[in-house]
């Protein structure tokens, strides 16, 4: 068995769907292989085992202080049984109910099924980038995951949409084995989530093939669904090729100092000052408490527009992660799944901006198709543009492309785009 198909295996156990790649390709490494013939006992009650088995081949029994015709208690390819400590004892039989191969993690590297984060072996949860600890979940079963919305994520008054989409991914991420990557998502915002309360995540295993497996997640809050996500996962592998899509001629991300794209913080501090626009709107955005975003964005046409100017229906920025991120292709689309949603469906609105003109929206569906592995904590060029709003509805697509030109990301969204009411606040339903 090669290190390819040993780190596949591991990414199917369910045990480990949980740690990042980096852990599992540290424990292909470090596993051995034992062979048992059938009838031949594994590990006996009583006595102190060698570590964590992971059935290869094969299939074994436990027998003991158990029912053994109970067929919770027959093992096979996926299982795992055994111990992470050296003083741990085996309580009960495990025989070999035919020829059996078995991989044992040893007690000295038991410490990699408890990494301090689900996404680096190395980095714990405190000093790895902003947006990678937002995307942090904690595992509390298989299957279901515990994620919160930190005091330094984007807060619009409610859960923001991109950290359910991205954490939803996350967790369905966590599920499959690494060789497969997210290559598709589609979701639905049910209700506003609470910044307040913990969002346990609910990963339904609709799928596992041998190239693609499915899953759908749904986002708890109250014992309430409020968020929902469908996302097929695809090894990789070579295929038919062509691009028609180019690039749109954008500056670039680092320009010289004079011609320096804004950031979202740049243009902020433009607003506060420049005469030009109206006194009450800079008083407004100098009173507004302002929580510099995880992803950083340059602008590549930066106006005096606000709000209450209209403008097309489109929008070209330049955005990565602030930081750097972890040696994983789910985490980075995970990170530009968080990002697409930023300063997205307000792009529909542009053209209907107006002074006094106060506007509610919020997502209903958001859809996304990765193309081509990518860098979330490397410059992405975003395309925006809004074709129809209608019925109280807007609809938006965008392109998303690397600096060398290759079309990195396709994805669309629709929402709810209506006239503010004088009275309106957020309620139970979004609708």
């Amino acid at each position: 068995m090669d290190s390819q198909s040993v780190v596949e295996f591991l990414g199917c156990v369910p045990l480990l769907q949980k740690l990042p790649t980096s852990s599992l390709r540290k424990i292909a490494d470090a596993v051995t292989v034992k062979h048992f013939d059938k009838g031949a006992y594994v590990v006996h009650e009583g006595e102190v085992g060698k570590g964590v088995y992971f059935i290869w081949e094969g299939e074994a029994e436990v027998s003991g202080p158990v029912d053994s015709e109970d067929p919770d208690f027959h093992l096979s390819k996926y299982d795992y049984f055994g111990h992470g400590t050296a003083i741990s004892v085996h309580a009960a039989n495990i025989i070999a109910l035919s020829k059996l191969t078995c991989l044992v993690l040893p007690h000295g590297h038991c410490h990699l099924l408890q990494p301090k984060s689900i996404w680096s072996s190395d980095e714990t949860n405190e000093t790895c980038s902003l947006v990678e600890r937002i995307l942090h979940l904690e595992p509390i079963e298989v299957n279901i995951f515990q994620g919160i919305t930190l005091p330094e994520a984007p807060r619009f008054g409610k859960v923001f949409g991109g950290q359910f989409i991205a954490q939803a991914a996350a967790a369905a991420s966590k599920t499959v084995d690494c060789l497969k990557v997210i290559h598709s998502l589609h979701v639905y915002f049910l209700l506003v989530g609470d910044l307040i309360m913990p969002i346990i995540y609910e990963v339904h295993r609709l799928r596992d093939g041998k190239n693609f497996a499915t899953r759908k997640v749904d986002a708890i809050q109250k014992g309430t669904v409020i968020f929902t996500l469908i996302a097929s996962f695809q090894t990789e592998e070579e295929g038919f090729e062509h691009q028609v899509v180019t690039m749109p001629s954008v500056p670039a991300p680092e320009t010289p100092c004079l011609l320096q794209l804004l950031s979202m913080e740049d243009l902020r501090g433009r607003r506060l000052i420049d005469p030009r626009l109206p006194r009450g709107y800079r008083n407004k955005v100098a009173t507004t408490k302002f929580i510099p975003w995880p992803i950083e964005i340059r602008f590549c046409e930066p106006s005096n527009a606000t709000n209450q100017t209209a403008t097309p229906p489109s929008l070209r920025y330049w955005f990565k992660a602030k930081g750097k991120l972890s040696e994983d292709q789910a985490l980075h689309r995970c990170v530009v799944a968080f990002a697409s949603d930023l300063i997205f469906l307000g792009t529909s609105l542009n053209p209907h901006r107006r002074k006094g003109l106060k506007t509610y929206s919020v997502s209903l569906d958001h859809a996304m198709w990765f193309h081509r592995n990518l860098r979330a904590d490397d410059w992405i060029l975003f395309e925006i543009l809004s074709p129809i709003a209608h019925n109280a509805r807007g609809l938006v697509s965008g392109r998303m492309f690397g600096r060398n030109g290759e079309l990195l990301v396709t994805l669309t969204q629709e929402g709810l785009i209506r006239k503010a009411k004088p009275s309106a606040s957020l309620s139970a339903s979004k609708l």
